[in-house]
């Protein structure tokens, strides 16, 4: 998902509560308040208990932080979330996955029957010492336990990983190459497509095809490779060949490209030709970085400014790290990101790049006091205070189980011009939409005011005793009259 449709996302649960006044509300703060008659929108305990409609027909609510539930329009659960990021559950069609703190996870089918073509295989790991997959076949299914014994298959980027007594017996295969360690890393040997041996810290090589091999010595300090062209390289392309003894010197040469460097990182330079032209010089790197070509400039004069163009994106530093700004396109969208200092000030402006009159989208942080949200279409959220959205913008479920709890300020405005404010958890909450004459205000349970189109109403105490007006005028009062149905007349 974009961050352009994420934008649009949060306008839609920003205008939930903003949508709905025109059926009333109960105050009754803390311990209840919700929008009559159906109480779809309702919050308890202040910000902890909860619940309201999410997109899709589904529905959120919980007790905040510590238990939040995602359902379907069915009702069934599509997602449980315990403390998170402690523990989490999630439901995929008829399979499911949970976790406990990414340490525990599991994955399987609702119904415990065994996996087939038609599901996900069955797994199991506990980090780092237990790890299991099941998928009905057993040349595919493994069980490993970390350090005694296992083998594991297509993880962590390796076709197959087998150990015994680890690190005494270590044993990887990578594209049909067998690395063996005895005990690992120390003494090593590799058959198959590769083959080579090694004895870290000291010296080890790996011959593949076509005369490629991999070079170490007094390890990291001299190394000698020869590998295969890069996958942007032209038809054709020699090996790339790295050779280096640090911090004295490094050499990287292939088809179309030199890069050399002396008194590593401090000085160097870059000259390249294919598949673009690019020529880079380097002093005191990072600080002193010269670089032109094509499609990539850059201009570092670190810390005190740095602007680099490079494949259309384009960033600015002014006196690292305190201001950072980059500009980009991305699914046809033009996206302006600045910051301060990281994270004490935060934007994403998105707008159209062929129609830069129309309202951008934009979202903005003021860490730790403001978070604000508008999509340019009219829909918009403000929130003091907002310590998390920051560090987590794209996270729904630190948005629904912890954001709210920050929230002492809370405004959302849709695009019909309807809104509501929350001040205090919903202590005190104000609402209206002018277009249909409607508008409350509630202090908590003690007062509360209302307009309608049929009339207006002055309560306290949720109606123990107030006043009503009718749309022909004339105020009349009342007593234990805790609730008003949608459109009546106050008249007497």
């Amino acid at each position: 998902m974009t961050n352009f449709r994420i934008l649009l996302q949060l306008a839609f649960l920003a205008g939930i509560a903003a949508v709905r006044i025109e059926a009333g509300e109960t105050n009754a703060w803390p311990f209840f308040v919700g929008e009559q008659p159906a109480w779809t929108v309702w919050t308890g305990l202040g910000p902890f208990l909860y619940s309201q409609p999410a997109p899709g027909g589904e529905r959120v609510g919980g007790f905040r932080p510590f238990y939040v539930r995602r359902t379907a329009a069915t009702g069934e659960a599509q997602e449980v979330t315990v403390l998170y990021p402690i523990f989490y559950y999630r439901s995929y069609g008829e399979n499911y996955s949970w976790s406990f703190f990414k340490l525990i996870n599991k994955n399987g089918s609702k119904d415990g029957s065994p996996p087939t073509a038609k599901t996900d295989d069955q797994t199991l790991d506990v980090w780092p010492f237990y790890f299991s997959r099941d998928t009905g076949e057993e040349a595919s299914s493994y069980h490993a336990v970390m350090p005694v014994h296992g083998t594991v298959l297509d993880r962590f980027g390796y076709d197959r990983l087998s150990w015994t007594l680890f690190p005494l017996y270590f044993q990887s295969e990578k594209h049909g190459a067998v690395k063996t360690s005895v005990p690992w890393p120390f003494v090593s040997f590799t058959r198959g497509t590769r083959h080579g041996a090694a004895l870290w810290p000291v010296f080890g090589r790996t011959d593949g095809p076509e005369d490629l091999h991999r070079e170490f010595f007094l390890w990291p300090l001299g190394w000698d490779n020869s590998i295969a062209p890069a996958f942007n390289a032209p038809d054709g392309a020699k090996p790339t060949h790295e050779v280096g003894f640090l911090p004295l010197f490094t050499i990287e040469r292939g088809t179309g490209f030199d890069s050399e460097n002396y008194l590593w990182p401090f000085f160097g330079f870059t000259n390249r030709t294919v598949p673009y032209k690019y020529d880079e010089d380097r002093y005191f790197w990072p600080f002193l970085v010269q670089g032109r070509g094509d499609d990539h400039y850059v201009n570092r004069w670190g810390p005190f400014y740095t602007h680099s163009s490079i494949l259309g994106m384009d960033k600015t530093w002014v006196m690292w790290p305190l201001f950072r700004q980059a500009k980009w396109t991305d699914d046809s969208v033009a996206q302006t990101k600045t910051q301060f200092f990281y994270f004490l000030y935060w934007s994403l402006k998105q707008q159209s790049p062929t129609n830069p009159a129309a309202a951008p989208a934009e979202k903005v942080h003021v860490w730790p006091l403001y978070g604000s949200w508008d999509n340019g279409r009219g829909h918009r959220q403000y929130q003091v205070l907002d310590p998390l959205e920051v560090f987590f913008p794209n996270n729904e479920e630190v948005r629904q189980a912890w954001t709210p709890l920050f929230a002492v300020f809370r405004y959302d405005e849709t695009e019909s011009g309807s809104f509501r404010g929350s001040l205090l958890w919903n202590g005190v909450t104000w609402a209206g939409d002018s277009s249909k004459g409607i508008s409350d205000f509630h202090l908590g349970p003690l007062l509360s005011v209302e307009k309608r189109p049929a009339g207006r109403r002055i309560a306290l105490g949720n109606g123990l005793l107030g006043l009503a007006q009718g749309p022909a005028g004339g105020w009349r009062p009342f007593w234990f009259e805790f609730s008003r149905k949608q459109g009546q007349d106050s008249s007497p």
